[in-house]
């Protein structure tokens, strides 16, 4: 085989394994569109004890999956509608939201976007796009205040 026809057929090879390559990428992306994965596993686990937690205060909790939760307490009754659990990540461009019991707001320092106790976007670029906070179930047992998350992060829960 003279030089030209190998380079030819280099060439060739190359330029098809490209095309699978390609098209097996797009196979890949648009089977995880028409088959989604199953919903993740969600369990209940133990925040903070409910007395140790003053009104206006919060905290934040790390979930399994490594998304950061504001849980700050509203009320003063000690039941669970006191507290609320919300997504720390602005959903604007994912900064870090904190509660400020003083102003009774989540507040993003970034682009100053607000959100009222709810999550719901009083203020800034979230409220402009109508944007909220994305809130976690809550339950309280014996005291103890629990959240719902997803269990993906916790050893032993790999895919079955």
């Amino acid at each position: 085989m003279d030089r030209r026809g190998f380079l030819s057929r280099a060439s060739s090879i190359a330029m098809g394994a490209g095309l699978v390559g390609g098209y097996g990428v797009f196979a890949a992306m648009a089977g995880r569109f028409l088959y989604p994965a199953r919903p993740s596993l969600k369990g209940w686990l133990f925040v903070i004890d409910v007395a140790s937690m003053k009104p206006g205060a919060s905290l934040t909790y790390t979930a399994p999956d490594g998304a950061t939760i504001a849980v700050a307490r509203q009320g003063l009754t000690g039941q669970v509608g006191d507290f609320i659990a919300l997504s720390s990540t602005c959903p604007h461009l994912g900064c870090k939201v904190h509660w400020e019991g003083q102003n009774q707001r989540f507040f993003c320092p970034c682009h100053n976007g607000a959100f009222d106790p709810s999550g719901k976007a009083i203020a800034g670029p979230p409220k402009e796009a109508g944007q909220s906070l994305g809130r976690y179930p809550l339950r309280i047992e014996n005291g103890l205040l629990f959240i719902e998350v997803p269990l993906e992060g916790l050893p032993g829960q790999e895919e079955a």
